[in-house]
Order: C-alpha cells, then sequence, then structure tokens
C-alpha cells in the first residue's frame, strides 16, 4: 500500500484523493502519523517547561515552529518569563531592602504558581491567553 508524501495517507490510486498529489513509486512515510512529532498540548506544555529557553527552542525545531498553536505557547513562554524576571529585578531595586526581603519569596512563589498553572493548563489543552502577554504572543504567532 502506498502513502501520499505531502500528507501521509493512504492510496490506492496514482493521485491522493485528499490533497490530490502524485504518488506515483511513493514509499510509506517512516513512522506514520507520529512521524510529524508529538501531540499539540504536550509541545505546548514543554514550551514552558524551562522557561525561555525551551520557548526559544520550539520556535526553531522545524515541525514544532510552523504550528500556530505552539509558536502561541513558545511566545507567550517566553514573555512570561522574561516579565517575571524583570519584575523581580525591578522590584529588588525600587523598593527598600527590608521589604524587598519580604516581598522577594512571595513574588517567586507567585511566579512559580503561575509557571505551574500554565503547564498543566497547556497539558489540559485549555488555551490560556495571559491579559497584556497573551496579545503580544497571539500577533507573534
Amino acid at each position: 500500500m502506498a502513502f501520499c508524501p505531502s500528507c501521509g495517507t493512504s492510496v490506492e490510486g496514482a493521485f491522493c484523493a485528499k490533497c490530490g498529489t502524485s504518488v506515483s513509486g511513493a514509499v510509506p512515510p517512516a513512522g506514520g502519523p507520529a512521524a510529524s512529532g508529538m501531540a499539540d498540548n504536550v509541545a505546548g506544555a514543554l514550551c514552558y517547561a524551562l522557561g525561555f529557553i525551551t520557548g526559544i527552542l520550539f520556535l526553531v525545531l522545524a515541525p514544532y515552529n510552523q504550528n500556530k498553536t505552539i509558536r502561541f505557547h513558545a511566545f507567550q513562554s517566553i514573555f512570561l518569563h522574561v516579565a517575571f524576571i524583570l519584575i523581580w529585578i525591578v522590584a529588588g531595586l525600587i523598593l527598600p531592602w527590608s521589604l524587598s526581603l519580604v516581598l522577594s519569596p512571595l513574588i517567586g512563589l507567585g511566579g512559580f504558581g503561575l509557571w505551574l498553572y500554565m503547564l498543566w493548563q497547556t497539558y489540559q489543552n485549555h488555551r490560556v491567553k495571559l491579559p497584556v502577554i497573551g496579545d503580544l504572543a497571539e500577533k507573534q504567532a
């Protein structure tokens, strides 16, 4: 049985019924449908796993950088973690050291909670769009 080289569906004639591509001498794709990579929810959740590092990684990797959903989560992860780092730095520089000493762990705990929430909701196929960051990420994706 031959498979379409473009979309991967099984073909019985000379042309793919789904996309119309010529399949003369086509070979089955290695690995079948799973050859395209992970599911969108797993890849989206992994965008948040190591902060902006995995966000950048998923924007560079070939099959994922063309998927609009994964690109959205990658950009949102990058913007979220950069904003979190900036908030932490600004709070440490502007606030008096005694207040900064109290608020720094709270900011860290809040950031950790938001990170876990985004990771879990994305894995559950729920698209959470953060107020300002989500709009920027949607424009970039």
